[in-house]
């Protein structure tokens, strides 16, 4: 309209004959790079099916919007402008100005770049050696820890310890989180830990108060670090904060979780040792901050010797001994009776006196054979003994469960390193195996380059349909690496980890980088069709594509950067997003609208491709020989 005159409706019907084409490409390679997320399988796969069904569809969506809705807005709302008749007061007219000067000087640069094609191909090059390079030095995690609003502590008091005992260091615990300036709420919950059942083992819950009333240094992971910090010469026991698993299921708290198993039969001697020597070298290793045994440790116990051959003499059978000892220190149901129209039991159980000491089990009544009651103490002695409280098996093998945690700055991946290497010193027949969140870590990380293999192919596949030629997606493809090298310098600087959401936006890079080469490639190709050289359709596309694509990259990167600022739940996963696809855009944008110009003129003069009218002539030629 400014530049010749034309209408609104006119306007519009001549820019859509050009970007159609453009419009139409980006719009599928956009959803289809999506396309290999919907079917990667394991928990890692629902996350990736979240995205890409929600980002295809909506491509699809607005895809369809700037082909029909977009036009028929353009010739209603816009003016009519006379030629040459820009905006030239004000706000507006001093930035057409500077985009002006700025897109001469593209322009120049451009030119003077592709003058120098094979010089700058080297540069791309070492662009994609770099990116390999930094890719491989990313630390590697699953999914951010995202502060929940609460922390879980565990409570495990030494063996043997009772009830009373827990109550005061519960007590105890309670007193100091609730002091927190932080804290809302603490729950309490004893009898039950991550270890297991028992008097001394408890789990205490304290919620935090909402974000938005929590300062600086107040976040769930630093309030753990600092209750584990005050409790940590705790003599009565041990608690540990942690904070809650990022994806509810998948393990009982965030950080690592492992087997440690015995596969050659070495015994439970040998195990413990490999253990004591494992948790060992984990928390003396500066990249873990803790690491420890999830279960009951070994416990006193009371072994009963039963003499057999008193026994039998005295007419007792197995049976009256075991009904005896679990209807004493257990209990048994015997009857039921009507109270208040309401059916209630019978319950069975020794007074608590006379089942707290060793000798009250002897001076238990067992009745033999011919109905007369014998005490146990006649052919029943005592000891106590360290044993076992609970035994726990992993895939067939006897293990011991392993949880641990990261070192602040330090990746789940780094960590995870660690403990492989400590667990490859063990002596052999010692194995282990990840589980929860780590396992899923690990499986997530084998399918990383598989996943962007298939995403690239996939979108390189259908420009090959799309343009009917190997050359031109092959122009679009160059670019890619430009943009992933820009993601991935972007969470290096911010010390972020290669994780889940990271990868999802990596893989939104490559659309992206691919629909700004798009803008460029389309025009070009329709000028070097229409006759033009090589560099003059390359050069006269990026003078035409360059404001399109400055501004359309410019508003998506205005659009994420409240991601990468936000704050209170799911900020750590929003963040993660963020600021890789904010890195990756800003390299593909302003290295790619150098560097596109050159990969098409190199590209098609490598491969010695014809214009497609000439191409068709040639073929035309052919058929009638």
């Amino acid at each position: 309209m400014a530049e010749e005159g034309l209408s609104p409706a006119a306007a519009t019907v001549k820019a859509m004959q050009q970007v159609s084409g453009a419009i139409f490409g980006i719009t599928l390679v956009l959803a289809a790079v999506f396309l290999p997320l919907a079917f990667m399988g394991g928990s890692v796969g629902v996350i990736y099916q979240q995205f890409s069904l929600s980002l295809a569809v909506s491509i699809l969506f607005s895809g369809f919007l700037a082909l029909t809705f977009t036009p028929a807005l353009c010739a209603t709302l816009l003016k009519p402008i006379p030629a040459g008749h820009h905006e030239k007061r004000g706000f507006f007219g001093g930035f057409n100005r500077l985009f002006g000067t700025f897109t001469d000087r593209y322009e120049r640069v451009s030119f003077s770049m592709i003058k120098r094609a094979g010089r700058y191909m080297l540069l791309y090059l070492g662009i994609v050696g770099l990116l390999g390079f930094f890719y491989l030095r990313l630390p590697e995690s699953f999914v951010p820890v995202e502060d929940q609003g609460y922390l879980i502590i565990d409570v495990q008091l030494p063996p043997g310890a009772t009830r009373s005992r827990t109550d005061l260091t519960a007590q105890l615990l309670e007193n100091y989180m609730l002091s927190r300036e932080a804290t809302g709420a603490v729950t309490m919950l004893l009898g039950f830990s991550f270890s297991g059942m028992g008097e001394n083992a408890g789990l205490a819950f304290p919620t935090l108060k909402d974000w938005s009333e929590r300062g600086k240094g107040q976040s769930a992971a630093e309030e753990a670090a600092a209750f584990n910090q005050h409790f940590a010469g705790l003599g009565d026991g041990t608690v540990m904060a942690v904070t809650p698993p990022p994806i509810d299921g998948l393990g009982t708290s965030g950080g690592f979780s492992l087997r440690l198993q015995d596969r050659a039969g070495l015994g439970r001697e040998a195990l413990l040792a490999a253990r004591d020597k494992l948790l060992g070298e984990a928390n003396g290793n500066p990249k873990i901050l803790y690491a420890m045994m999830e279960g009951l440790a070994e416990a006193p116990q009371l072994r009963l010797n039963i003499d057999r051959e008193k026994a039998r003499a005295l007419g007792v059978s197995f049976e009256s001994i075991s009904n005896a000892l679990s209807t004493a220190f257990g209990s048994s149901v015997i009857s039921d009776f009507a109270n208040a129209g309401r059916q209630q039991r019978v319950v069975v159980q020794a007074e608590q006196s006379s089942r707290m000491t060793p000798e009250s089990v002897l001076k238990l009544y067992v009745p033999n054979s011919s109905g007369t009651l014998v005490p146990l103490g006649a052919f029943v002695s005592t000891h106590w003994e360290q044993g076992p409280v609970q035994i726990a098996r992993y895939n067939g093998y006897p293990a011991f469960r392993i949880s641990g945690d990261a070192a602040p700055g330090v990746s789940t991946g780094e960590a995870m390193a660690e403990i492989e290497r400590i667990v490859s010193e063990l002596p052999q027949g010692i194995g282990y195996e990840w589980t929860g969140l780590s396992y899923q870590e690990r499986l997530a990380s084998g399918q990383a380059v598989g996943l962007f293999g298939l995403a690239l192919l996939v979108v390189f596949l259908l420009l090959v349909a799309l343009y009917e030629s190997w050359a031109i997606p092959l122009v679009v493809m160059l670019i890619v690496p430009v943009g992933a090298l820009g993601s991935v310098l972007a969470v290096t600087a911010v010390g972020m980890p290669n994780d889940v959401y990271f990868k999802v936006g990596l893989i939104t890079i490559i659309g992206l980088a691919a629909k700004n080469a798009i803008l460029i490639v389309e025009f070009a190709k329709e000028l070097w069709d229409q006759g033009h050289s090589l560099r003059d359709a390359a050069l006269q596309a990026a003078r035409l594509r360059f404001r399109p694509i400055v501004m359309t990259s410019l508003a998506f990167i205005l659009g994420v950067v409240p991601l990468t600022l936000a704050t209170g739940a799911g900020a750590a996963s929003q963040r993660a997003i963020g600021t890789g696809v904010i890195g990756g855009m800003l390299s593909a944008t302003l290295l790619g609208v150098v560097l596109v110009p050159i990969f098409f003129v190199w590209v098609l003069s490598a491969l010695r491709r014809k214009p497609h009218a000439q191409q068709i002539a040639d073929d035309q030629q052919l058929s009638e020989k």
